[in-house]
């Protein structure tokens, strides 16, 4: 018996051989399979490579956290959720994909025997903005059963999922780049804990190196769609959009996490090293006067800087337009500051940097009362921070300078914007600048004071 124990196990090791074989074999030429319903897999292979298998289940109920309301059953069952608002749209894919970069076509390979379905996504949140959405590129979606839809072979595989989102619209703009991408990408992929990789459509380069920082953070992965070079990219999931809820704002009710305003300052306080000042100064507040140079301008600043040290005691430091380039080392000056002084302008955007408690005091424009409180007024509590606003009256204006009391631009502003906005544009945000009333300034000042008191006991 023990000589022929060896033999027993040389014929069991060679039936099982061929076994084995063809169990390679099929791992290797398999087609997609479920493991529950909406959910599929492809062969797990990389450049001919075995990898390691991701957690399709975890990653599923992650990319869930994206959906709302009634999508949720459709998504549970079919895999995919589509959900579209008066800003945005954003298609949620827990199912593997195919992109071509080439043809922005995403293809979503699954057993529906019904044909295909396709639609056209613009991954940015300015749906209600026709001048800014014809700048953005579509992302065609084809959704069907491998015959179907004949998606192309895979060149490199990934094994995070995707999140697409534009660089078009007004996205070079500071305020619309903090709106429309920082906070909205922040709500969509934070939760993934960097394990997602963004795919950039209608690249900026100029937006890119500016906020570099922030997206790497964000994602531990290299960005596609930053050069020329046009593959083809299988993923295991996709989102297609970004997650947006208002202006400068987060309704923490419909966040993955339950995430607040004050969770995404802090991310942008980390990314960019801020050393948070917790205590406001009382008795010398530091000013940050948001200096303008094209337009919106201070007439009398050194007056204002005059008055605010030599009258009141107060630090000033004014900001020169070019000094907002450096990210990083203007969001330092900015925490280290009390109070924010500013014309209505993207500029005021980096009050997201001050210290929680601090006072942000808007120069309202003539004719921009409404852009001013629904850009930066209404926002303000929600980023922790107090708010006044200093409407200028129309003899503080150049535009009553320009054109005198009587005429339409400084006595009937609602007849300007019946024109629309490119009126309003010129009349009122590229050609007004403004000679500020000293001593109504000041009592402006104190009441900043007051309150930067009250949010300190």
């Amino acid at each position: 018996m023990e000589k022929k124990e060896p033999i027993i196990r040389k014929l069991l090791i060679f039936s099982a051989l061929p076994i084995f074989i063809l169990l390679l074999f099929f791992i290797h030429h398999q087609q997609p399979f479920s493991i529950y319903p909406g959910q599929e897999i492809f062969g797990s292979r990389r450049n001919g490579l075995f990898y390691e298998e991701i957690d399709l289940i975890k990653l599923h109920l992650k990319l869930r956290r994206l959906v709302r309301g009634k999508d949720v059953a459709e998504f549970e069952s079919r895999g995919f959720a589509y959900d579209v608002d008066n800003f945005t749209e954003v298609c949620v894919i827990s199912k593997p994909i195919i992109y071509d970069e080439q043809s922005l076509t995403v293809f979503v390979p699954s057993n529906d025997e019904n044909g295909l379905t396709e639609m056209m996504v613009k991954p940015y949140p300015r749906r209600e903005d026709p001048s800014a959405m014809e700048q953005v590129a579509p992302v065609h979606i084809i959704s069907g059963n491998f015959s179907s839809i004949n998606p192309p072979a895979c060149q490199i595989t990934h094994n995070v999922p995707a999140l697409f989102f534009s660089f078009a619209g007004f996205a070079e703009n500071p305020f619309h780049a903090f709106n429309e991408i920082i906070i909205p990408l922040f709500l969509t992929s934070r939760h993934f804990e960097s394990r997602v990789q963004f795919v950039l459509t209608d690249f900026r380069g100029r937006w890119y190196w500016k906020y570099t920082q922030f997206l790497q953070k964000l994602s531990s992965f290299e960005n596609i769609g930053m050069d020329a070079s046009k593959k083809v990219h299988c993923f295991p999931a996709a989102v297609v959009g970004l997650r947006y809820h208002d202006n400068l704002a987060v309704n923490s009710n419909d966040a993955p996490l339950g995430y607040t305003m004050q969770d995404v300052r802090q991310f942008l306080w980390n990314t960019y090293h801020v050393k948070v000042k917790t205590k406001l100064n009382l008795k010398r507040p530091k000013v940050l006067l948001i200096s303008r140079r094209s337009s919106r301008i201070f007439l009398n600043e050194n007056e204002m800087v005059n008055m605010m040290e030599k009258e009141l005691g107060f630090q000033v430091y004014k900001a020169l337009p070019n000094e907002t380039k450096n990210l990083e080392k203007f969001a330092q000056i900015v925490n280290s500051c009390d109070i924010m002084v500013g014309a209505h302008g993207a500029g005021l955007t980096n009050a997201l940097f001050l210290p929680t408690g601090a006072v942000m005091i808007q120069i309202v424009p003539l004719g921009l009362n409404w852009a001013s409180d629904h850009y930066f007024g209404e926002p303000a509590p929600g980023i922790g921070l107090r708010y006044i606003r200093y409407k200028v009256w129309r003899n503080e204006t150049s535009l009553y300078e320009k054109y005198g009391p009587d005429h339409p631009i400084v006595s009937d502003a609602a007849s300007i914007w019946a024109k629309g906005y490119m009126a309003v544009k010129q009349a009122y945000v590229d050609e007004q600048s403004f000679r500020i009333n000293l001593d109504r300034f000041k009592g402006t000042l104190l009441e900043g004071l007051r309150l930067m008191g009250q949010s300190n006991s």
